[in-house]
């Protein structure tokens, strides 16, 4: 099984670099009080659960939370930088996308990655479908869903 690290990279990210049960494991990023307020800003969700520290107190999570959707963007994020899968042309899809564990202010999210099926599309690219598990530094799965990415090939010199 093919391992790509951000550390370590070991490809340029092409689709031909990737294969079937290879995985990535990104670097991390601590979510902070000012992607909540931030992200809640940019989208408009001003749920109290995100922007109200007293209230979310009463919640059954007692304090506030991070969007699932603010998780969800910094996987994008965080998978492609560093360059590793940086020849990512477009984002096609993501199904089976479950929040399962709330990612506190103060947590740190890193991606972990599995490539479940490729699919050649012809000169431009090709089709790469992954399970996708987004992890908090305890090691909990925090968002968890199948994505699918189209990749561009290695031009041809």
């Amino acid at each position: 099984m093919a391992e790509l690290k951000l550390a370590e990279p070991k490809t340029d990210g092409y689709f031909e670099d990737f294969e079937v049960g290879g995985t990535l494991i990104t670097k991390g990023r601590t979510i902070t009080e000012t992607d909540l307020v931030e992200f809640a800003a940019l989208t408009w969700d001003n749920y109290s659960l995100h922007t109200d520290a007293e209230w979310a107190k009463s919640t059954i999570f007692g304090e506030r939370i991070a969007h699932g959707m603010l998780a969800l963007s910094y996987s994008i994020g965080l998978r492609v930088s560093g360059g590793t899968i940086g020849k990512i042309i477009a984002l096609y899809g993501i199904d089976k996308l479950r929040f399962t564990t709330p990612v506190k202010i103060g947590d740190t999210i890193h991606v972990e990655t599995t490539v479940l099926e490729m699919e050649d599309k012809g000169k431009k690219g090709g089709l790469i479908t992954d399970h996708m598990m987004i992890k908090n530094q305890r090691g909990e799965i925090v968002v968890d869903a199948i994505t699918k990415g189209l990749y561009a090939k290695r031009p041809v010199k």
